[in-house]
């Protein structure tokens, strides 16, 4: 049996990747016979986007709430498997298309035999897959350079400011890693760049290239965070040169941060990240948290300190008021203290349709295009999830049941979680600083975007969706949810009554026949990958999830 390859969510979906056939494998291409048999999808006509039970074919219900293929195997498997991941490969037929709708496909007895299975490094999925040059990675570069560039120049005295407060420069850096993950920070900027750029006479090269900055801060975060080591080693090297004017205390206390800046650094390195999520994620926590209490101690140690007299001073006042570390300090104090003083225990109510998904249910209206997180143990793990609302009395989670914390939700639904009731903005919530979008989703990605059906956008907003059993994997209400009264806008392919569809060449189609201005896709990273590209290639803005957006 495969083994399935586990990925970690950009911003709110969670998904996992099976070594199976490719489901995003482009249809044959129907002969005209097969194509006037065909079935197709009329975003107008609910009894053919959901057919009845009588022309639903007998393919079980998935074992991967988002996949889209229709195999039996199923899943749990360690996720130390470093080698196994599917191939998408290029079917050489296209997808039919018509010129008034979008053709669903062909029966299932039609479908392409499956692709060959081909292993990858994950390595090269995680930090190749989406190419060398992107917005992440330059935004890394770019700090990465900035820094060693002020480091070069201190190094030779042209920069003797730099050389003389090389620690400020390193908690500098790490001011700016804690405000690219602050989540109350963020739903602040997010916000200024809607209610900025949200106009219809902004430049649209504008916002698109606002959309990718905010979406790749991680590249900064990470950037910083390499750059914060750089200058505290090197504040180090110049304390142990003159070590007769120090103390041995701010020289411990020094090395102390630098072994827990380092094996954070190292938790998160993209391998370790993906691999061991939950030691990444305790890790960083846990080793942050204690260089924070450990900076307090340095901060006030390197004030007090008298190279004179050797001694330290009790009088500090008027000395941290002066200090720009002190600062610096108190702001990074602030940012990661302040999501965990929202922190609260409350009443969830958990159902399952199928036994491969979980509904959350939580007290409160949310804004469209907002995440939330979750918890069972708030010191050990958080969750994030796409949240559903109509923006007044409650909202939902949608969790596909791929992890052990999202299989328990199923297995023994929970009365209470922990929640963060500061809620963060994400890709989707730049929905609304454009006219016309276009929002692909496959599977349970589903839940990034229902909320723009159930409240009103700014956006004009149009729904691709391709999932597999929609009446009995997502249930009652989902569907009730994409049977509403904008059905002319929406497009849901069914797999296990359609087949595997080509969701990129759909998406392009779509995204035409509609002229939005910009699409944005929530999938696999295979499937977001194909979806950006194709669209790229027809001159069409798109976005999708990155793996440390």
């Amino acid at each position: 049996m495969e083994t399935p390859t586990r990925f970690s969510s950009c911003r709110g979906v969670a998904f996992e990747v099976k070594p199976h056939a490719d489901p995003f494998a482009i249809v044959t291409t129907p002969t005209s016979q097969s194509l006037s048999n065909s079935k197709r999808i009329w975003p107008l006509d609910t009894s053919r986007v959901f057919p009845s039970s009588s022309q639903r074919s007998f393919s079980s219900v998935s074992s991967h709430f988002c996949d889209l293929d229709d195999d039996d195997e199923e899943e749990d498997a360690p996720e130390s498997i470093f080698e196994k991941t599917y191939d998408v490969e290029k079917q050489n037929q296209l997808a039919a298309v018509h010129n008034n709708g979008i053709v669903g496909s062909t029966s299932k007895s039609e479908q392409p035999s499956k692709p060959s299975r081909k292993n990858e490094s994950r390595l090269s999925v995680i930090l190749l897959d989406q190419g060398l040059f992107t917005v992440y990675k330059r935004l890394f570069m770019l700090c990465l350079t900035f820094n060693v560039t002020g480091l070069v120049l201190a190094a030779t005295g042209n920069f003797p400011y730099a050389r003389n407060r090389a620690a400020l420069f390193s908690i500098g850096n790490i001011l700016a890693l804690t405000l690219c993950r602050s989540e109350a920070f963020l739903r602040l900027v997010f916000w200024l760049a809607v209610k900025t750029l949200g106009r219809s006479w902004v430049p649209l090269f504008l916002k698109t290239a606002t959309t990718s900055l905010l979406q790749s801060l991680g590249g900064i975060h990470s950037g910083c965070g390499v750059s914060s080591i750089a200058w505290l080693v090197y504040a180090l090297v110049l304390t142990l040169k003159d070590r007769d004017n120090t103390s041995p205390e701010i020289i411990g206390v020094s090395s102390a941060i630098l072994g827990l800046l380092c094996l954070s650094s190292l938790a998160a390195f993209p391998l370790v990240r993906h691999l061991h999520h939950n030691v990444f994620e305790r890790t960083h926590r846990f080793a942050g948290w204690m260089a924070l209490c450990l900076l307090w101690a340095f901060i006030m140690l390197t004030i007090s300190y008298d190279p004179k007299s050797k001694s330290y001073s009790k009088e500090l006042g008027s000395r941290l008021v002066r200090s720009q570390e002190y600062w610096f300090t108190v702001t990074i104090t602030v940012q990661i203290i302040l999501p965990w003083l929202t922190v609260r225990r409350v009443a969830v109510k958990v159902s399952s349709a199928s036994g491969h998904a979980s509904m959350i249910k939580l007290e409160g209206g949310i804004k469209a295009g907002i995440l939330g997180r979750i918890s069972p143990s708030p010191l050990s793990e958080w969750h994030a999830f796409g949240i559903i609302s109509d923006g007044k009395k409650e909202h939902m989670m949608l969790a596909g049941a791929v992890g052990d914390f999202t299989k328990s939700l199923v297995s023994n639904p929970p009365s209470h979680l922990w929640v963060r009731q500061v809620h963060f903005a994400g890709l989707p919530y730049l929905v609304n600083m454009y006219d016309r979008v276009l929002l692909v989703a496959t599977g349970s990605g589903i839940c990034v975007f229902l909320s723009f059906l159930l409240q009103p956008s700014k956006a004009d907003v149009y729904l691709l969706w391709v999932a597999k059993g929609v009446e009995q994997n997502f249930g009652e209400e989902i569907k009730e949810m994409v049977s509403g009264d904008l059905k002319e806008k929406l497009i849901i392919h069914d797999t296990a009554v359609q087949g595997r569809p080509n969701v990129s060449q759909l998406s392009v189609t779509a995204a035409k026949k509609w002229n939005v201005e910009v699409v944005i896709v929530t999938s696999n990273p295979e499937g977001s990958r194909d979806v950006v590209n194709s669209c790229k290639a027809d001159g069409i803005p798109a976005f999708g999830p990155i793996w440390d957006s």
